[in-house]
């Protein structure tokens, strides 16, 4: 098979036969070079992952597939029925953490060589040794992607290879600058043999020639590829996501001088607008002071009235101090909410007791807009305190935000970018919260 490389020459991709099936403690750079002797210099050996893991005896006794997939989990991504996506061991974002239990003896499991650079490197020196050649070596496996149907091959391991083509600062062919192309170099190879191995042709390495730029004497690996947490966007997967509700997200009283996006703000309300509300009615609001002078002026006039409450109430000047002092994770916030009930929509039922619950309903659905909205706001890796001080001075809080009379203000939200990261949450165990009848 051939095609036109990024150099603009030809180059060819065949499978290699004749390898025999591979064993734990066998040589695979041995096995290689006696299959395919007429390896050169530059060429890129495409080596499947399984042969590789079967070489360092990582077949494992696992009557319990899912099992083995608990032990190389890091975290879960999203899941679906026995379909899991997940993060492991080695770093990678995939189906079933790479467990595999086909081609191997019923009651095993085939897991993803524990350092897939490595062992590619590995592969390389002992092909270097045994024919006196400089290749490149990429361990591959299989993958689904996201928003796309169908598998591909990718590169989990590499050696002598350059991984990543960073095309930045250069031009295009028209002039244009670019700005943000980085070429995933090894993946296109992998996906290149994989075209010649095929997926159940017992052809488990491809070589592929006429590539030398990308082939280099020193190298990062491939796991370079794999993209940190801070810069993933999509990091949050179905699972974690709906797990971020009770164990990640924290309230955070710290936060940098880093202005906050007006429209991850906008998009955090979004989200708690679907809440549940009672008889279909829209029980929230959500005051935005995006600016330093309207957040100055009602907290100044909170500030006024809580002394004054804490004067009438035989206070200390000193406790007064000190406890005034603790609201101010909401002066220090670039960016303040506070979310209001309003009753549009509510019964009367005439009955101080059924009155009583439906005023309740109401605030349970705003407490439910309210958590959506901070898990929102954490999705867009955003901080934030739900602080309860306006609820003691709504007359107040109307006054100085000019808020119609029928808006119960429901505390008030500090949001900002956290100076550091938080602190661990202490383990809860849910059963302790758990009544069965």
């Amino acid at each position: 098979m051939s095609g036109s490389g990024s150099t603009g020459t030809g180059y060819r991709v065949w499978a290699v036969g004749g390898l025999p099936e591979v064993r734990a403690g066998d040589d695979l750079a041995k096995l290689i070079a006696a299959a395919e002797p007429g390896l050169a210099d530059g060429d890129v050996l495409l080596v499947t992952s399984k042969i590789v893991s079967k070489a360092e005896g990582r077949i494992v006794r696992a009557e319990d597939r899912e099992a083995a997939i608990d032990a190389e989990t890091v975290r879960v991504v999203a899941r679906r029925g026995t379909l899991r996506i997940v993060e492991n061991r080695q770093g990678l974002v995939m189906a079933a953490a790479g467990v595999d239990a086909s081609n191997t003896p019923a009651g095993t499991v085939l897991l993803l060589p524990e350092d897939p650079d490595a062992s590619a490197r590995l592969i390389r020196d002992g092909l270097r040794d045994a024919l006196g050649v400089e290749v490149g070596v990429v361990v591959t496996d299989t993958f689904g992607r996201p928003w796309r149907a169908g598998l591909t091959d990718v590169a989990i391991g590499a050696a002598g290879v350059r991984v990543l083509d960073d095309l930045r600062g250069g031009t295009d062919a028209h002039g244009n600058p670019l700005s943000a192309t980085v070429v995933a170099t090894a993946d296109e190879l992998a996906a290149a043999g994989d075209l010649v191995k095929g997926k159940a042709s017992a052809l488990p390495v491809a070589v592929v020639r006429g590539l030398g730029h990308v082939v280099v004497s020193d190298d990062a690996g491939a796991r370079v590829m794999v993209r940190g947490a801070r810069d993933d966007m999509f990091r949050l997967g179905t699972s974690e996501a709906v797990r971020l509700a009770v164990t990640q997200r924290r309230t955070v009283r710290s936060f940098t001088d880093e202005p906050v996006d007006p429209g991850a703000v906008r998009r955090a309300v979004a989200a708690a607008v679907t809440a549940p509300a009672p008889h279909h009615t829209t029980p929230w609001r959500f005051v935005l002071l995006e600016s330093a002078a309207s957040r100055v002026r009602l907290l100044d006039a909170m500030r006024d009235a809580w002394i004054a409450d804490l004067r009438r109430d035989g206070k200390p000047e000193e406790s007064i101090a000190k406890r005034v002092r603790r609201g101010d994770v909401l002066r220090d916030a670039p960016c303040l909410v506070v979310p209001c009930l309003v009753m549009d929509g509510s019964h009367t039922y005439g009955d101080a007791r059924r009155d009583a619950a439906e005023r309740e309903m109401f605030v349970v659905a705003t407490g439910a807009g309210v958590q959506n909205f901070l898990v929102a706001l954490a999705g867009e890796r955003l901080g934030s305190a739900w602080v309860s001080s306006t609820m003691f001075c709504r007359d107040v809080v109307r006054e100085a935000l000019e808020l119609p009379d029928d808006w119960d203000p429901m505390g008030a939200v500090a949001v900002g970018h956290p100076a550091q990261e938080p602190r661990a949450r202490a383990e809860r165990e849910a059963g302790d919260f758990i009544a069965v009848r």
